[in-house]
């Protein structure tokens, strides 16, 4: 019956470890930067590893243009490719955390803390 008892204690105390390094890692991914590019370097979107959208660079070449279609496209897929890369940075992250385990549920419940998992 103890012994059980300390088997719970010990997953317990690796549930809360694992929630500090969580954490961590929703502060790391917070703080990074990623670009996104189209159009030969005319559209730049800047996303963090958390998958919010920081900025958008036009070159003012594109806009003297004035093809609102084009410009779109261009906007929509930097933004597409920095969210990409995003979802990417934080998956990877989440591997090395959870040691390349495979945990059931885990990308559901961590892409509700926003992570980006396969949560729908």
């Amino acid at each position: 019956m103890f012994k059980g008892l300390g088997n719970m204690a010990t997953l317990l105390r690796q549930a809360q470890e694992m929630q500090g390094r969580v954490r961590e890692l929703q502060e790391r991914l917070g703080t990074l930067r990623i670009d996104g590019t189209a159009g030969g370097g005319m559209v730049t979107v800047t996303v963090s590893g958390q998958q919010k959208v920081l900025a958008c660079k036009i070159e003012p070449a594109l806009l003297e243009a004035g093809d609102a279609e084009v410009l779109q496209d261009l906007v929509v897929a930097a933004t597409n490719q920095a969210l990409d890369q995003a979802r990417e940075t934080a998956q990877d992250e989440l591997t090395k955390l959870s040691g390349g385990l495979d945990m059931p549920g885990l990308g559901d419940a961590l892409s509700k803390m926003g992570f980006g998992g396969t949560a729908t």
